[in-house]
């Protein structure tokens, strides 16, 4: 392992706009992507109709779940070794590295079998009974193969750490092109229907990987080599990526508890249709929502460098400047659904057997694209929490904003207010609003009690 800063250290640890513009770009287009992949299966799933479009609606919290608590650990890996970096301690960061790896796998092998063995309770507490078996025949696919998640998770986030961005990006990218093309294939070729979809996403995945394994564990020319006999054990690295890593994690389990939530409410408030319109919708804002991800993920490893570095200036320059490229994004990714959310909505309601979701898509886009305006001052707010180590303040936040406003919103105006499926769409929008507001002023609060902690940059 060289200790000489690269061209891509020296950006991450002196420069921090240049290094967000330079890591974002290739982050959005990837995560764009796998909100991309994400979709695929909605789309050619919904060929087969409204009930196997609802089965797939019904097993994607617990997917995204798991997908992540996989980027969850990834962050947490991201942020220890942009620490170690920003610090000058290489061979730290390197350890951090076969650290995450080993944790990776092991985390993967519980929870692949603990979600397997639970799956049907779960499906069946969340009101697929309608649709089980179609339901089953996914989640058993998706949830099984979840290690081509789980691995080129934290493989991505150590090559992010380092600046490698591209390494960290395409592979994803590559996920879903091999995805777009095989779904189709075992959906309808080979004729296992919504068991073909889940079997595409994880064979997808895990071919993408592939190219990841190469360069980590056999080519070695990354600025930190991660040499699987060059483990040295020690418990407190396991510790410091967990206390981002779990509760990185837990604020996706709480996301998807909250659309679990969300999924039951519409089934009393409208039925098995309603749910596949807001799967469909969902999906779409998804994907509206990576380039804010991706700046998140950016001003995390910028931030990380700056805080080990214990360089002020540079982490509120990761705060803000990616609050305001976040905003330029989804000001302009709100418009665009609001705008084009007609023809938006026939890529779920092409066939005949879904036709009739497209209203019901309109509707729902037309309120929920406003979920993602100020989403930037919350989502980056969380991003600073989680680089400076912060995992518990960041799962705050998220509790505020999702389990605690979006929640009591949108139960508010579904059912106090008599609005129906429509006010749980407003709810949810308004939640979100509040609680980005707040997780800022927070954020700003605790960097002006804490300044001491800091040197002083000129």
């Amino acid at each position: 392992m060289s200790e000489d800063k690269t061209e891509d250290i020296d950006l991450i640890v002196n420069h921090p706009k240049k290094a967000i513009n330079k890591l974002a770009l290739p982050i959005i287009i990837s995560y764009i992507f796998m909100m991309i992949n994400n979709i695929i299966d909605g789309i050619w799933v919904s060929g087969l109709g409204p009930n196997p479009l609802a089965a797939v609606g019904f097993v994607t919290p617990l997917f995204l779940a798991l997908v992540g608590f996989a980027n969850g650990l990834g962050a947490g890996s991201n942020s220890l070794i942009a620490r170690y970096i920003g610090a000058e301690d290489y061979e730290s960061a390197g350890n951090s590295a076969i650290h995450s790896i080993v944790l990776a796998i092991v985390v993967t092998i519980i929870s692949t079998v603990i979600i397997l063995l639970l799956l049907k309770p779960l499906l069946l507490i969340m009101g697929a009974g309608e649709v089980l078996n179609e339901t089953l025949a996914y989640g058993n696919m998706v949830i099984g193969g979840i290690f081509s998640v789980f691995l080129p998770a934290m493989m991505a986030a150590i090559f992010r750490s380092q600046g490698e961005i591209k390494r960290a990006s395409y592979p994803l990218m590559l996920t879903a092109i091999i995805n777009m093309i095989i779904d189709p294939i075992f959906i309808y070729v080979v004729g296992w229907g919504v068991a073909g979809a889940g079997f595409a996403t994880v064979l997808a995945g895990t071919l993408a990987a592939l190219p990841m394994v190469y360069w980590m564990f056999i080519k070695r020319d990354s600025f930190l080599e991660v040499k699987m006999s060059e483990y040295k054990r020690d418990f407190t690295i396991y510790k410091d990526i967990l206390v981002v890593g779990i509760p990185a994690s837990l604020e996706q389990f709480i996301i998807s508890f909250v659309s679990i939530l969300i999924n039951y409410w519409i089934t009393i408030l409208s039925g098995t249709i309603a749910v596949a319109a807001y799967t469909a919708t969902w999906r779409l804002v998804s994907i509206g929502m990576s380039p804010l991800i991706g700046i998140g993920v950016a001003s995390l490893t910028v931030g990380g460098a700056a805080y080990g570095a214990r360089n002020l200036v540079n982490l509120k320059t990761a705060l803000n400047y990616g609050i305001k490229l976040g905003l330029i994004s989804s000001v302009i990714v709100s418009s665009f659904f609001f705008i084009f959310a007609d023809p938006l909505s026939f890529i779920f309601s092409y066939s005949a057997d879904s036709s009739v979701l497209g209203p019901s898509i309109v509707e729902a886009l037309r309120i929920l694209c406003f979920f993602i305006l100020l989403m930037p001052f919350g989502i980056l707010s969380g991003n600073i929490f989680q680089s400076m180590g912060k995992g518990t303040r960041s799962l705050l936040l998220t509790v505020l904003r999702s389990f605690i406003m979006e929640a009591i919103f949108a139960w508010l105006f579904a059912f106090v207010f008599n609005m129906g499926v429509v006010g749980i769409y407003i709810g949810l929008v308004v939640g979100m609003q509040v609680g980005c507001i707040i997780g800022y002023a927070y954020v700003n609060y605790y960097l002006k009690r804490h300044e001491s902690y800091f040197k002083i940059v000129s």
